[in-house]
């Protein structure tokens, strides 16, 4: 098969396209002919191997372990491993396959796949298993969303802040869209009841306070969440800058201790469970993909130095077959 692959750690060039061996389902995987597949920024610090607790945690120390990134699938499965039920070749699926989507065929285990919805095309489908999950969870699992609460989403224009405020708004919050000026209309578009324009205001100043903060982007303090939070107010990092993220991690139990305010980070699970009720969700058009640009598979490189600068709308997805 052919696959982006990269051997060494550094900007996208390092990636090549190549003709490698297809991979072999294990007894708990399917083998998924990709169609398509979506870009995280853990891809491009896996890329670059940056920061270096990315390598620790499965990267490789001083090369690549896994050569083919890509952990957001959408494709049809060509077989499957002897412990594999519900699923059977024909099936067209989406969902996390850790490594391993830059490629025309990857082995995803069965516990992260879910039954694409037939009006979802391919690309939308794989814009959803990471970016959706981390957005559903963060809101769900760690910011404990209530109907009729003040939401804030820091970050809202990007893959997991298009899903965020769709997921918000589904839950019955009122949602505040953080983004810039140019990404304003598309925010209001899917669902924000009030948007902020970083660049003109802080949110951290403006005297009104949240319920729930859901920090996807940014660079901001410990001290700027705390202060635009309600009494009993939650925050809920899941990306944003290493020294954000460094920060909640480090800080965030301190934070919770001192006060009624609390704070707390977000590795997002994938299951099928939640990867279904999404599919649900976009079924009945109350959460819908954003995708921004579409790539072929030999321009991964490229759509992972467009990602990494930052300027995207929604998801950015990668074309591998049709």
């Amino acid at each position: 098969m052919k696959a982006m692959v990269y051997e060494k750690y550094g900007p996208p060039d390092v990636f090549q396209f190549k003709e490698v061996e297809k991979p072999i389902p294990k007894d708990n995987e399917v083998l998924v002919r990709v169609h398509a597949a979506s870009l995280n920024a853990g891809d491009w610090h896996m890329m670059r191997g940056e920061p270096f607790l990315m390598r620790i945690l499965g990267g490789g120390l001083l090369k690549p372990k896994h050569k083919i990134l890509g952990d957001e699938v959408a494709g049809r499965i060509e077989a499957v491993g002897r412990n594999i039920n519900q699923f059977q070749p024909g099936d067209e699926v989406f969902g996390a396959s850790v490594f391993g989507g830059y490629a025309e065929y990857a082995c995803v285990d069965g516990r992260y796949l879910a039954l694409k919805p037939a009006g979802m095309t391919f690309e939308e489908a794989a814009a959803v298993p990471i970016a959706a999950i981390s957005a559903l969870q963060g809101l769900r699992d760690r910011g404990q969303i209530q109907p009729g609460q003040k939401v804030l989403i820091s970050g809202a224009s990007g893959g997991v802040g298009t899903f965020a405020v769709q997921i918000a708004k589904w839950f019955g919050a009122e949602v505040t869209a953080v983004c810039s000026t140019k990404k304003l209309d598309m925010v209001r578009s899917i669902g924000a009841d009030h948007v902020i324009d970083y660049t003109q205001e802080d949110f951290a100043q403006d005297g009104k306070r949240y319920d729930l903060i859901l920090a996807i982007a940014g660079d901001r303090s410990i001290s700027d969440y705390r202060r635009a939070l309600s009494p009993k107010g939650i925050c809920v990092v899941i990306g944003g800058s290493m020294a954000q993220y460094s920060r909640a991690i480090l800080l965030g139990p301190f934070f919770s201790m001192t006060g009624s305010k609390r704070m707390g980070v977000v590795m997002p699970k994938p299951n099928q469970e939640d990867l279904t009720l999404l599919a649900e969700l976009s079924e009945a058009g109350k959460v819908v993909p954003v995708l921004d640009r579409r790539w072929a598979l030999t321009e991964v490189a490229e759509a992972l130095r467009y990602l990494e600068e930052g300027h995207a709308r929604g998801k950015v997805v990668v074309t591998v077959s049709t």
